[in-house]
């Protein structure tokens, strides 16, 4: 069984020859995540075909990178050609700006290529700086924004939902006003606040979020808030995960090279299969497979 066949449907890819990453290329910047610096390099599909060559990854999800915003089109350009060569990966999820006054031709856009399956827009917002990617705490709530977020159901793309515990209230508002709307709610709703109560607050918030049936959830990421983790160190958050929402929603993913900063992809995968080894066959496929081929529809 452990052999079994994997989806993985968050990694990154990137050229820092050719492409634009800010982030990447220009000065360092205070994240979460801590010193990136190992990262600040090309991460080309032959790395990560290496990474994953002991784990049975058949298909592949590519979550936008935080390439220019002035030009997201260029993302999926890039990594549609490399899917045309590679295979590798089967589905992209692009970037827009919702708010933008031109994201609809963003949208369309990218929905010429066809490996496009969603949007991403990092809506993280924290009391503490370092930990913050946006400007305006209730994007989720603004009129304009929203206008943006209706345009998904039209072109039949998902959401990738990337945020904290204390704005997912606001989130299942937003889930439960566009139901016919698929979100997948990134890195186990990132709980990078470890004090005890913060952790309880995180459990109960992602119950509520659990409670709009079309939010499924990635359980990844977790290095980034446990730099040093190990599998008894994580167990918790990822069984609190498939607890509140169920194994039919929610799937297993790398967060690579990101996560590369803490651990090795299979020290990753291998940690989800030890974790899972008392579910059944049917359960860890879902888990490692079919949610995230129904979700992505891959």
């Amino acid at each position: 069984m452990d052999n079994l066949p994997i989806i993985d449907p968050h990694h990154h890819l990137y050229d820092l020859e050719t492409g634009n990453y800010p982030w990447l290329q220009g000065p360092m910047l205070e994240r979460v995540f801590g010193d990136y610096s190992a990262i600040r390099k090309d991460y080309l599909i032959e790395d990560f075909l290496a990474d994953i060559k002991n784990q049975n990854v058949v298909k592949t999800v590519h979550l936008q990178v935080e390439y220019d915003h002035n030009d997201p089109v260029a993302e999926t350009r890039w990594l549609q050609s490399v899917a045309d060569k590679h295979g590798y990966p089967h589905g992209i999820v692009a970037f827009a700006d919702l708010a933008s006054e031109n994201v609809q031709a963003v949208i369309e856009a990218h929905c010429e290529f066809p490996n496009v399956r969603g949007i991403r827009q990092c809506l993280n917002f924290h009391r503490d700086p370092v930990k913050t990617f946006i400007d305006n705490p209730h994007l989720m709530s603004d009129s304009r924004w929203r206008r943006g977020y209706a345009l998904l159901e039209r072109y039949d793309l998902s959401f990738d939902l990337q945020l904290y515990y204390t704005q997912m209230e606001e989130a299942v508002a937003l889930a439960r006003a566009f139901p016919n709307t698929t979100i997948v709610l990134n890195h186990t709703g990132m709980p990078v606040d470890r004090a005890p109560e913060e952790i309880e607050a995180w459990k109960r918030s992602m119950k509520l979020l659990a409670s709009a049936p079309n939010v499924s959830c990635k359980i990844s990421g977790l290095g980034m808030g446990d730099w040093k983790w190990t599998v008894d160190s994580i167990r918790p958050f990822v069984l609190h995960a498939i607890e509140a929402f169920g194994v039919q929603r929610c799937m297993f993913a790398s967060n690579f090279p990101v996560d590369k900063l803490f651990s090795s992809y299979d020290d990753i995968f291998n940690a989800f299969k030890s974790i899972t080894k008392g579910f059944s066959p049917k359960e860890r496929s879902a888990l490692f497979h079919d949610n995230a081929e129904r979700v992505y529809r891959l």
